[in-house]
């Protein structure tokens, strides 16, 4: 068992619900330009909308692409919005530990210190805050200055950390205010598409917070590379046909595969099962590896569970895929578990065994 390859095969491999419809698109239509009307894309478009808070998709190929259409549309917005102004907000706010994609544009949101680069500066106007400090974000967007605020309601590369539903009410109460844009992405540990447990689809329902976008990719096709940035009317009209686009983008093979997930995941049961796998799961850690000197925490929402040590988890992690268990290190003493979502209770009870029976090599 493993780590599905962060967060990507959320039916784990050759699902026969998401291998038929692949099968029948690649015999069919594998790519065609997002130029032209495709029944995959405008099927799985309207999937996302129906779900959601969204009235447009735009689709790409990654999570860093989505959050890249994001900045974009955030500072087209603001231009939009105040044509007659010399000077429109273009700065953003971002949180400590947060991880919002590879690419330079993506990396100056980025936190993390393992990311940083010297091209960081391409992007200036970046503004890190504590995660969770409600007053000095509020602050900030009130100065007039910021284009959007990006978050993750779930952090999976900072430590599995949840946001209050507090802050994020602040934070939206200070954006609508200001006329910046909220931005939620749940992307990298894909709280959304079901894995946060709630019983809903997306981790943002839980917080009874709606963002003006929301950045998706991850395990949105199950295996092949997507990325889809959601957005309310009032920012997708400030984009007009050709400003921004992606070559592979809405490619129907992909957008077939998707639309099996998507299918497969929403249905109630489905959603449920994830519930109540997580409690157990987390719930199980907490009773086998808890009391365990070098175990801090256990902390995490659903199938996004992550354990928190006092020493380095590499010798942690390399014991267990000795024992053909994978799990990943996101941050220094942070051990990760993030499983399919079709993982069964007899498959988790295993997991935790070789994680109790690995803790020795932290001694």
């Amino acid at each position: 068992m493993s780590i599905f390859r962060i967060a990507v095969n959320a039916l784990g491999h050759a699902d026969p619900d998401w291998l038929q419809p692949v099968t029948d698109q690649a015999a069919l239509l594998a790519h065609v330009s997002n130029v032209y009307y495709t029944i995959p894309q405008t099927e799985l478009s309207k999937r996302l909308v129906a779900s959601s808070f969204a009235e447009r998709v735009f689709s790409c190929n990654s999570g860093t692409e989505a959050n890249e259409a994001a900045i974009k549309f955030s500072r087209k917005f603001q231009r939009f919005t105040h044509p007659e102004d010399k000077e429109v907000a273009t700065s953003f706010i971002a949180f400590t530990n947060s991880f919002h994609g590879r690419t330079l544009g993506a990396l100056a949101l980025t936190s993390k210190e393992q990311y940083k680069t010297p091209f960081e500066p391409i992007m200036p106007g970046v503004t890190f805050l504590e995660y969770g400090n409600s007053q000095a974000a509020t602050d900030l967007i009130r100065s007039g200055k910021i284009a959007d605020v990006f978050v993750e309601p779930i952090q999976e590369e900072g430590g599995v950390h949840s946001a209050t539903k507090e802050f994020l009410q602040s934070l939206r109460l200070a954006c609508d205010a200001a006329g910046s844009l909220l931005v939620f992405d749940e992307v990298h540990i894909i709280c959304g598409l079901g894995r946060s447990g709630n019983y809903g689809l997306w981790a943002f329902e839980a917080f009874g917070v709606t963002p003006d976008i929301m950045t998706v990719a991850k395990s949105l096709a199950g295996g092949l590379p997507i990325g889809v940035m959601l957005v309310t009317e009032k920012v997708a009209e400030t984009i007009k046909y050709g400003d921004h686009g992606s070559i592979f983008a809405g490619n129907p093979l992909v957008c077939s595969a998707a639309i099996a997930v998507f299918d497969k995941v929403s249905k109630p049961s489905f959603l449920a099962s994830v519930s109540s796998k997580g409690l157990y799961f987390k719930d199980l850690l907490v009773k086998k590896l808890g009391g365990n000197l070098h175990v801090k925490k256990v902390r995490g929402e659903g199938l996004i569970i992550g354990v928190e040590l006092d020493v380095s988890a590499s010798p942690l992690v390399d014991a267990c895929c000795g024992s053909r268990l994978l799990i990943l290190i996101l941050t220094a003493g942070k051990g990760n578990v993030v499983p399919p979502l079709i993982i069964e209770e007899e498959e988790i009870g295993r997991a935790v065994e070789i994680m109790f029976h690995s803790l020795t090599t932290l001694d």
